[in-house]
């Protein structure tokens, strides 16, 4: 029954196609609205690696001054000093352990054809490329040696690597930056997390993609500045040295746990760690020691914001508002079907049966709303993506909000149809067959 059903609501369709054209056109409006704002703010609010986020874990040691701290407070800054950084890369806690500071600088082509242009990246210690499953095109990370001895080596993206040697593979080749001359020991593939959760702190959550990674040690050797947030609490003293032994903060770090359950160890461990330096007569604030996973880091961060979910809110308050204007095009439609209802009715067709007639015919306009609405979304989403780089990374529709978009236009027109077709079962067929 149910394709005959289907097939009668496809014929009733273009019994009244303007009536039908006005319900589709509201359906699509308010799901198309609903469904954009929905699928920013699931990109924006995703798992970057849903398989390990709960094993990679942000420490925060408060090392700010006492003067002006309230107990309870939140911490000043979100990063960590050198020293601190240093001393964690050092403590062999968790099975990887990664440090990363912001670079900038100028790149010096060999190519004559090509003036200098900026590029900006990161340097981070190598457990980063396993932490984070980087994927390489060619080569591969730097050594430990490297790490230690602060080599002058680089990672470039696919697409710098292209910009500079075209489809040559440029391991073994040298390039200069920032002055240095740097041996290329692998490019990586196309690599862009969204949200950016590894480093959220200086460059953003939706930020394009960093475009050539080095050492920390190389960059800390040439006496580089990071990049990206610095916070001073005291007067450090002149030279680059006495910045690195001060409690400057710069650096956002990285554990990776071998289970989940290791936190609590950790936990342990990093509290011993900010007692002993207490000791040493630093961390005057007692503050306590936090422990972020990944999915917690960018609630802490606020990657999705109030303003955000707000949003969404009025989105699906909207698309409320389009489903009342559906119900009163519905009972429109379906009242002037009372004589249809009363002689079928009269022929032994049941309450159910009229019922599910009407149901099928209203979910086959949230399917025509659901098609036209997904068009629109589209639509809304590529305008919304020229807006700015950031939201074109979190304007773009997966599979997921694809199926969203036509349950919920489908749901939507069924809960819509149910007041309307309850009203069309309650004919009554004597009536109707003597007005007739």
């Amino acid at each position: 029954m149910f394709a005959y059903y289907l097939k009668l609501g496809l014929r009733n369709l273009r019994r009244n196609p303007a009536l039908t054209a006005l319900m589709v056109l509201t359906l699509a409006v308010g799901v198309a609205a609903s469904v954009s704002t929905l699928t920013i703010l699931h990109v924006m609010s995703g798992n970057p690696m849903p398989h390990k986020s709960e094993r990679l874990i942000v420490p925060l040691i408060d090392n700010a001054p006492l003067q002006g701290y309230a107990p309870g407070e939140k911490p000043d800054d979100d990063q960590l000093s050198y020293r601190d950084a240093m001393n964690l890369l050092a403590s062999q806690q968790g099975i990887r352990r990664t440090a990363i500071m912001g670079t900038g600088g100028a790149v010096e082509p060999d190519r004559k054809d090509m003036p200098s242009f900026a590029a900006t990246g990161i340097a981070p210690t190598r457990d980063f490329f396993a932490m984070f499953e980087v994927p390489f095109l060619h080569g591969q990370p730097w050594s430990e040696a490297d790490d230690r001895a602060g080599a002058d080596v680089i990672v470039l993206t696919r697409k710098l690597a292209e910009k500079l040697y075209g489809d040559a593979n440029p391991v073994g080749r040298r390039m200069r930056y920032s002055g240095f001359d740097y041996l290329i020991v692998g490019v990586i593939d196309s690599w862009n997390p969204v949200p950016r959760a590894h480093r959220l702190i200086g460059k953003g959550a939706f930020d394009n993609e960093d475009e050539l990674f080095l050492p920390m040690a190389s960059a800390v050797r040439h006496e580089w500045q990071n990049n990206g947030s610095t916070s001073c609490f005291d007067d450090r003293g002149p030279g680059y040295q006495a910045f690195l032994d001060s409690e400057c903060t710069w650096i956002q770090f990285w554990f990776e746990l071998n289970t989940a359950s290791d936190r609590a160890a950790l936990q342990d461990w990093l509290n011993a760690y900010a007692a002993e330096q207490r000791k040493l007569g630093r961390l005057p604030r007692n503050a306590p020691n936090k422990l972020y996973d990944m999915m917690q880091w960018l609630e802490y961060q606020k990657v999705v914001g109030n303003d955000n979910k707000l949003s969404a809110w009025l989105a699906f308050g909207f698309l409320l508002l389009c489903l009342v204007n559906t119900i009163g095009l519905l009972l429109a439609k379906f009242s002037v079907r009372a004589a249809e209802v009363g002689v079928r009715r009269a022929l032994g067709a049941s309450r159910r049966e009229i019922f599910r007639q009407f149901l099928t015919e209203t979910a086959v306009i949230g399917l025509a709303g659901g098609v036209l609405g997904l068009l629109f979304a589209w639509g809304a989403l590529a305008l919304i993506a020229l807006q700015s780089k950031e939201l074109s990374l979190v304007a773009r529709m997966d599979w997921v909000m694809l199926i969203v978009t036509f349950l919920m236009a489908v749901a939507a027109a069924m809960l819509a149809g149910l007041l309307p077709t309850w009203r069309a079962c309650q004919v009554t067929p004597a009536l109707q067959l003597k007005s007739q």
